[in-house]
C-alpha cells in the first residue's frame, strides 16, 4: 500500500486519539459474509476497480488503510481510500455493480489502535473498549464503530496494525 489517509490528532486521550479527516472518495463493496471472510471476498472487485476495472480504464494508487464496517446481520461494508486529491467530478463509473463510489466528508473520528490478527473477536473487543472509553471521557459517537487495517494482507498477523473507530462530535 502506497499512500496513507491523512489526518491531525485533535486530542489525545490515554487510549486512543480523535483525529480529523479530511474530505475523501471511497470506493466501496457490500459483501454478504462475516467479518473474518469480507477483506477477501471484497478485496477482488475493489482491486479490480483500482486497477482499471472502470468505464475510463483509470488505474488509482492503492491507499491504506482498507476500511471495514459492519451492515447488517451478515454483511460488510468494504471500502478503500481513493488519493486524498482525488476529484469526486473525475471519479470513473464502475463495470462492476457491486463496487460504489462515495464521498465523505471532512469529520472527526475516535481511534484505538492495535496489533493482531483478524479474527472478529479481536475486532468487536476493540470496538467495544473503544466506545466505552469513547463515553467515558464525555464524547459523543455518531454512528456504528468500523475498522482499518493499515497493512497488506500477506502481512503475518502479530505484526499488522489495526484500528477501531468511531465518528465524534468535536472534541
Amino acid at each position: 500500500m502506497n499512500e496513507h489517509l491523512p489526518y491531525t490528532v485533535v486530542r489525545a486521550f490515554p487510549r486512543f486519539d480523535v483525529r480529523r479527516y479530511p474530505d475523501c472518495v471511497l470506493v466501496q463493496v457490500r459483501v454478504d459474509t462475516d467479518f473474518a471472510r469480507a477483506a477477501p471476498a471484497g478485496a477482488r472487485s475493489l482491486y479490480r476497480y483500482l486497477n482499471g476495472g472502470n468505464q475510463a480504464a483509470t488505474a488509482f494508487g492503492v491507499t491504506a488503510p482498507v476500511l471495514q464496517e459492519p451492515a447488517g446481520e451478515s454483511e460488510q461494508l468494504l471500502s478503500l481510500v481513493l488519493p486524498v486529491d482525488t476529484d469526486l467530478a473525475a471519479v470513473p463509473r464502475p463495470l462492476d455493480d457491486s463496487v460504489q463510489i462515495r464521498s465523505v466528508p471532512a469529520h472527526e473520528a475516535a481511534a484505538l489502535r492495535f496489533s493482531g490478527g483478524w479474527a472478529s473477536r479481536r475486532f468487536m473487543e476493540r470496538g467495544r473498549e473503544l466506545l466505552a472509553d469513547v463515553r467515558a471521557f464525555r464524547l459523543e459517537p455518531l454512528g456504528p464503530v468500523y475498522f482499518a487495517r493499515l497493512d497488506p494482507f500477506w502481512k503475518p498477523g502479530f505484526l499488522s496494525h489495526n484500528e477501531a473507530l468511531v465518528r465524534v462530535t468535536s472534541a
